[in-house]
């Protein structure tokens, strides 16, 4: 049978009994603590305004929990992020500024130092050398940005003395099946942001979460 006549299941009409599957795993994961009541209260939205398969199945990705949605909606998407010859494993700024975005493949390990300076990531349209990926950063009295687009599951685990690791990435949910990122490190008087890549908001879009 020709490929042309299997339909991907992503983009599947979902159900209004599909869509209330998904609620009551989001519920629950409520009153286990898993969502505060903001999270809960922006992905219920979601739910509700879905129309496929690939809308609902990211809700719960994070969740651990299975939704029961057809099986014919994969778990684990098939990425086309990984593979290439790798970029270079350090973006260093001291009193000035480092711009990585484009079409650049990020290493298995990569190291960005800010010394009163700042660094900004940009992964939009970056390709991986490895599955998973480790960001270790260094900032004082600097700054790093990182930006992480919705089909790479981000992992923040850094430690900021009198600074701070901020993740914002738990606005918009990760779609499952791509590369894993994990960024790490020290923030010593300084900040790092991790974010969704900035997008100009389409007239009558209603996802100013992006815009930040």
């Amino acid at each position: 049978m020709s490929d042309e006549l299997v339909p991907d299941p992503r983009q599947m009409r979902a159900s209004d009994a599909d869509r209330e599957k998904v609620a009551q795993v989001l519920q629950k994961a409520h009153g286990e603590g898993r969502l505060d009541l903001h999270e809960l209260d922006e992905r219920l939205a979601a739910v509700y305004a879905a129309k496929t398969y690939g809308e609902l199945a990211p809700l719960t990705a994070d969740l651990g929990v299975p939704a029961n949605l057809p099986a014919a909606m994969p778990q684990n998407l098939p990425s086309d992020r990984i593979g290439g010859t790798p970029g270079s494993s350090v973006s260093f700024a001291f009193w000035s500024g480092v711009d990585r975005r484009g079409e650049w493949v990020v290493p298995a390990t990569h190291t960005a130092v800010a010394i009163m300076g700042g660094v900004q990531l940009d992964l939009s349209n970056a390709r991986f050398a490895q599955a998973e990926t480790t960001i270790t950063v260094f900032a004082f009295w600097g700054g790093v940005e990182i930006f992480v687009p919705e089909d790479v599951t981000v992992r923040v685990d850094g430690v900021g003395i009198m600074g701070a690791f901020e993740d914002r990435t738990h606005k918009t949910p990760t779609i499952p099946g791509g590369p894993v990122v994990r960024i790490t490190g020290v923030a010593m008087m300084a900040g790092v942001e991790v974010r969704r890549p900035k997008r100009k908001k389409l007239k009558g879009e209603q996802r100013p979460e992006l815009e930040d």
